[in-house]
């Protein structure tokens, strides 16, 4: 009964993090169509998903806090009102401040209780398997990338961008609202241990020592894995986001574009799986560093694209590396501050890393705009992810704390 409770809460974490993510990265699609209807510049228009990639990830910091202290039941059930009513709002754009409003703030205020109450909880229910049961939560997020994009794109096609994000957005209040109901905070709730365990596993003497956010924000360790994940994540967004229309310039059809993001959805499943249980066995630093590598290859393969087998290819490459890495974000800050503040400790460091996300895609929209092409900003997405690996290499873990 304890391991099956352990794997219920990841199961709701994937079906959550599935819909969420399934539909904030079907964004590609309604891009496309928004662009073809209003006849925007991309940059114009992409800032919208920068505001609300930054937003998301500054209410991630509430989001976590408010998951250490009430359990992640009512702040999903909150998240699922707010991102559904917000993707179904987005049927009456008819002006560019409207989708920076809806998209930009309400579903960003809404997905901001997804990754960081689902993964910080998970984080709280493991420890021996910590790398394995986040992989297996988080791929629900690169599931949704995988199917829902497509769907996107067929109910576009057959209904129109408005039908199509008024089916997502009810579609989204529905699941997330029935699905809360299986998270619960920690395993001591039901009295129970990580893990499954019938007592505390050793290792969860030492990771449970008080760690609240004041004290660890004190610690070297702290600020090096902010600017380690910063420097991974500013660039992050940009193939999620103009992926569509990067395929749609090398003349492929709105399908085949929304399949290229759905490449990018399997690639990151394999990638949260099989990096999330290698993290268990060889360590979560050498496994994020290996990820990171990954990643400044696949932006130089984007660089040079020059077939569909090379463009699903490099999607496929960077989506395994991007699922890698943010499966093992919050692992890697559970395994140096323990479960006991995950919430608050994860939630403050994805708003501090995360929130820079927010300019890749506006950034990447401008060089286009400027250049007609994408060339420079993949030279500069892989370079900042070798800086990356750099800061890795210099973050330990703190002595545990009161030692």
């Amino acid at each position: 009964m304890r391991v099956f409770r352990g794997w219920v809460v990841v199961a709701g974490a994937f079906t959550v993090l599935f819909v969420a993510y399934g539909a904030q990265y079907s964004f590609g699609v309604f891009f496309s169509a928004l662009l073809e209807e209003f006849k925007w510049s991309r940059a114009s228009l992409a800032g919208a998903f920068s505001l609300y990639a930054a937003a998301y990830c500054v209410f991630g910091f509430p989001a976590g806090r408010l998951t250490d202290r009430w359990g992640p039941r009512v702040v999903i059930a909150f998240g699922g009102l707010f991102l559904g009513a917000a993707l179904a709002g987005m049927a009456l754009v008819s002006r560019l401040w409207h989708p920076y409003v809806l998209y930009g703030l309400v579903a960003a205020l809404g997905m901001g209780t997804a990754y960081v109450p689902c993964n910080s909880t998970v984080v709280k229910w493991f420890v021996a398997r910590r790398g394995l049961a986040v992989g297996l939560a988080s791929a629900g997020g690169s599931v949704g990338t995988f199917v829902l994009p497509p769907v996107a794109q067929l109910l576009v096609s057959a209904a129109g961008w408005r039908t199509a994000y008024v089916v997502f957005g009810v579609g989204v209040f529905v699941v997330l609202n029935l699905v809360a109901r299986l998270m619960h905070r920690d395993p001591e709730s039901l009295g129970l241990h990580p893990d499954g365990a019938a007592r505390p596993p050793a290792a969860v003497a030492g990771a449970d020592a008080p760690w609240p956010l004041g004290r660890a924000v004190r610690t070297r360790a702290f600020w090096l894995l902010g600017a380690t994940f910063t420097a991974t994540w500013i660039p992050v967004f940009i193939p999620l986001v103009h992926l569509v229309p990067f395929t749609r310039d090398l003349g492929h059809s709105p399908l085949v574009a929304a399949s290229a993001v759905s490449a990018l959805g399997v690639g990151a499943v394999a990638g949260r799986l099989v990096m999330g249980g290698l993290s268990d066995r060889i360590g979560r630093r050498p496994t994020v560093g290996i990820a990171m590598a990954i990643q400044a290859v696949a932006f130089v393969g984007f660089l040079e694209v020059r077939s569909l087998e090379m463009l699903f290819g490099t999607a496929l490459v960077f989506g395994y590396s991007y699922g890698a890495i943010s499966t093992l974000f919050p692992a890697i800050v559970g395994d140096f501050f323990g479960r006991g503040q995950a919430g608050a400790l994860v939630g403050f460091l994805f708003a501090f890393a995360g929130a820079m996300a927010g300019w890749g895609p506006l950034i990447a929209g401008a060089i286009y705009d400027a250049t007609g092409s994408y060339d420079l900003t993949w030279g500069l997405a892989a370079g900042l992810n070798l800086v990356a690996i750099a800061l890795l290499s210099l973050a330990r873990p703190p002595r545990p704390a009161g030692a």
